[in-house]
């Protein structure tokens, strides 16, 4: 929430050439208990404070020789960072209020001036404008907090997936199309596909000795996005013997919860097996 002090701590500047309004002006704000603001008469000058102070609100002017309230918002337009012009226009001409917000001033006000006027709509437009900047900071820890967590989600990954390669006999992955992206191991001819590597070479892989059963069971699991755990998967070697592997894999998902691919383990339990006879 604004406070009363936050809008009373605001930077102003009154742009006005003649003498009487800046003075009533001032004392009007510093009567109201603002306690900083400053003043020019000279519009050229306006470009290079607001560059300087960065001011909150700015009473300017519309008709003053030389460089008219117009030019001025012509000027502070070019260099704005944001897309919010602090800007009060003061003018006696009916007809100009419309341009003059269409030029991207926030607000108007009349002369010859009414006082409680004047004070009403100062107040409520820097409630505003300090509104706007806090929600300009808050976007950008958000955006720093997003960074942040995305890099550690990124790392995050990265070891797990480090860590898994050195956990298992083999690990996978493929994307949305079930092409492979990243493989460890006899995954290829487990699955029964053939693996582009990451030269571009394709190398068509025999599909011997594995269960047909299990294998397109294993397919079907994958191809449905449907997470599994200690898949039994075997095969036969052209020696008679048997290997035994268990398996498990999982969907992936980006942030959006778009699906992306999958990926998937696999360890070799058949040595376990033979140790524990022994």
């Amino acid at each position: 929430m604004i406070r009363t002090q936050d809008i009373l701590e605001a930077r102003i500047l009154i742009v006005d050439d003649q003498a009487a309004n800046v003075q009533l002006l001032q004392r009007l704000l510093h009567e109201a208990g603002y306690t900083r603001v400053s003043s020019t008469m000279d519009p050229r000058e306006v470009r290079a404070l607001h560059q300087e102070d960065a001011y909150d609100l700015i009473l300017l002017d519309l008709h003053m020789p030389g460089l008219d309230g117009f030019g001025v918002m012509e000027g502070l337009t070019a260099d704005m960072t944001d897309s919010y012009l602090p800007v009060i226009v003061l003018t006696a001409q009916p007809g100009h209020k419309l341009r003059a917000l269409q030029a991207g001033a926030k607000d108007f006000i009349s002369k010859p001036f009414d006082l409680v006027e004047v004070k009403t709509r100062i107040h409520n437009m820097l409630e505003v404008r300090l509104l706007y900047k806090l929600l300009g900071d808050y976007n950008m820890r958000l955006e720093r907090a997003v960074d942040e967590r995305t890099a550690e989600l990124r790392a995050s990954e990265a070891r797990y997936r480090a860590l898994t390669e050195l956990a298992c006999d083999w690990y996978w992955e493929q994307n949305e199309t079930g092409d492979f992206t990243k493989v460890a191991g006899p995954v290829p001819e487990m699955l029964g596909v053939r693996f582009t590597d990451f030269l571009g070479r394709t190398s068509p892989q025999e599909v011997t000795g594995w269960v047909e059963a299990e294998r397109l069971a294993l397919q079907a699991t994958i191809a449905a996005r449907r997470p599994f755990l200690d898949f039994a998967f075997s095969r036969v070697n052209a020696d008679g013997s048997e290997q035994q592997f268990r398996v498990s894999g999982e969907p992936m998902f980006n942030q959006a919860c778009d699906y992306i691919g999958y990926r998937g383990i696999g360890v070799e339990v058949t040595i376990k097996k033979t140790l524990a006879l022994v």
